[in-house]
């Protein structure tokens, strides 16, 4: 039987060292970095010298983005493997996939610091943008919200601010429950009284898959439409702030650009 041989992370070494930073300094620097986003984390110097040693290659969500505050550098600018977890990408018919591993790459389980982790921590003002096709209108259009997403365990509970909307007084409900890199729920809009919709209200299903970084959902919804016809579209959730204190959502409290 012939013995696996670790990769090093020399990226990652020498960005710490050129942070003059000991292994524990830098481990001490992720947790603060970790309070300071919300999401505390437990890394230590024993972790540090896992990813530097190649023993782990994916660190879960909430440590990519603790790397990514104190190194201010890309995840993938750190020498991780991040290809061994699912990629989101346009798949060109109006839908999203996962791109899979290259030849090589192995995507056990055991691979992976979310082996016993299967949720990341989603909390946060997130930005909502899908796109429907408009039957009577012959065109097609896009809906913006800032919403906020309250996580408890795999469960998301997302609702748009008040007047965060790119269509004013048209609110959206999101609820969500996570399975690994996948979410799959419902979703409701309560179109303005005023509106070209005349107060209609719509719902339908959602599924979207997660980036590995935790900062992007995409997937599609479906849904009836005007004419009581099933349709179909892209969504997004893309984070944008993972605060939810009052100054956060206050600044988030308007239409999306």
């Amino acid at each position: 039987m012939t013995a696996t041989v670790l990769a090093p992370n020399d990226t990652l070494r020498a960005v710490r060292l050129s942070m003059r930073m000991s292994q524990e300094e830098f481990a001490k620097a992720l947790r603060k970095a970790g309070d300071d986003l919300g999401e505390p984390n437990d890394a230590s110097k024993r972790l540090v010298q896992r990813w530097e040693g190649g023993q782990s290659k994916s660190p879960r969500a909430a440590y990519v983005r603790a790397l990514e505050h104190v190194t201010k550098r890309r995840i993938e600018d750190l020498g991780f493997t991040l290809s061994v977890m699912a990629r989101v990408h346009d798949d060109g018919a109006g839908g999203h996939d996962m791109d899979p591993a290259p030849e090589g790459v192995a995507a056990a389980s055991g691979d992976l610091d979310t082996a016993t982790e299967p949720a990341g921590q989603y909390s946060g003002v997130w930005l909502s943008r899908y796109e429907y096709y408009s039957s009577g209108r012959d065109s097609t259009h896009e809906g913006k919200h800032y919403v906020v997403i309250v996580q408890t365990g795999t469960r998301l509970t997302a609702r748009s601010l008040p007047g965060a909307s790119s269509n004013p007084d048209s609110p959206i409900s999101i609820d969500l429950t996570l399975d690994q890199s996948v979410v799959t729920g419902t979703w409701t809009e309560q179109t303005a009284s005023d509106g070209y919709y005349q107060g209609a209200r719509y719902h339908g299903a959602i599924q979207m898959l997660v980036e590995p970084t935790g900062r992007r959902m995409a997937g599609k919804w479906i849904g009836f439409g005007k004419d009581f016809d099933v349709n179909t579209g892209p969504w997004e959730l893309r984070l944008m702030d993972p605060s939810t204190g009052k100054a956060t959502l206050e600044r988030y409290n308007r239409p999306p650009e």
